[in-house]
């Protein structure tokens, strides 16, 4: 036997792609964060405002995705929940399917479609943090579940964010009739529209994103989560105190406050429950 034949074979590998430093989707949700808290100091926020603040929180998302998954997987999330939003929206004021009769008003910036470039990066901005919050939630119950939860977790910020839109003139309803009891201004199907398109979003990233929370804990411990369970739970805890104490909009507040807490606690007692173990 010759000594070519018994060296070790080695098999070519490529290399990984580049990802981000693992300070990064923090830094962006902490800017975030910083942005939101002025919005009570305008009076509802201003166009500059909601700009920053949908673009850093959806950047911390396709950033928290690549840190965790690689750029492919950030790709996808943009793609995908970007994708699906903007088709959604699309059909949805050309048709009044599926959230019901509404037009923008042109105060969102540049359009595509018809829709504001915004709106399908706040789509990104809150699927990520729906995702995480359902698999948290879920376990290993399976993708039906976890999309079920998903789109519950997703439509309930939207109760608390189509007031503060209508109220701020970005948006308009044909008719807001039948309302949910104390958002009024807002109409049912916009609702039923949320969770439709929500249920998509959420099973179509499930099927995209690796189950499992990528890589592992950071020097500080903190779970490869920890991010978009952050955005969601400082969306909520924020969200209750901007409209009951800033925003005028007391009974937005309660209602906001039981229905995305439906999400929102479960989520704060496994995360306690896990702390303590």
């Amino acid at each position: 036997m010759s000594a070519s034949s018994r060296a070790p074979h080695t098999i070519a590998t490529r290399p990984l792609p580049p990802q981000p430093p693992r300070a990064v989707p923090w830094v962006l949700a902490a800017a975030g964060v910083l942005v939101q808290i002025a919005f009570p100091l305008t009076g509802g926020g201003t166009l500059g405002l909601t700009v920053a603040s949908v673009v850093l929180f959806s950047a911390a998302a396709v950033a928290d995705a690549a840190v965790r998954f690689g750029p492919a997987v950030a790709a996808s999330v943009l793609a995908g929940a970007g994708g699906v939003g903007l088709v959604a929206e699309a059909v949805g004021v050309r048709t009044g399917l599926p959230f019901g009769d509404y037009d923008y008003t042109g105060t969102l910036g540049a359009e595509v479609a018809d829709v504001p470039v915004l709106v399908p990066l706040a789509w990104v901005m809150m699927a990520w943090p729906a995702l995480a919050v359902a698999r948290r939630l879920v376990g290993a119950r399976g993708r039906v579940a976890t999309a079920v939860v998903g789109a519950c977790a997703l439509t309930a910020w939207d109760v608390f964010l189509d007031p503060q839109m209508v109220d701020a003139g970005h948006w308009a309803w044909e008719d807001p009739t039948p309302a949910l009891p104390g958002v009024e201004g807002i109409p049912l199907t916009n609702f039923a529209g949320w969770l439709v398109v929500s249920l998509v979003v959420v099973a179509l990233l499930d099927r995209l994103v690796p189950r499992g929370t990528g890589r592992g804990h950071d020097a500080r411990g903190a779970a490869p989560d920890a991010v978009p369970l952050t955005i969601y739970l400082w969306t909520y805890f924020s969200s209750v105190l901007a409209h009951a104490v800033f925003f005028g909009r007391p009974p937005v507040a309660l209602v906001g406050a039981v229905l995305m807490g439906l999400v929102a606690w479960p989520l704060v007692v496994a995360l306690v429950r896990e702390r303590r173990r």
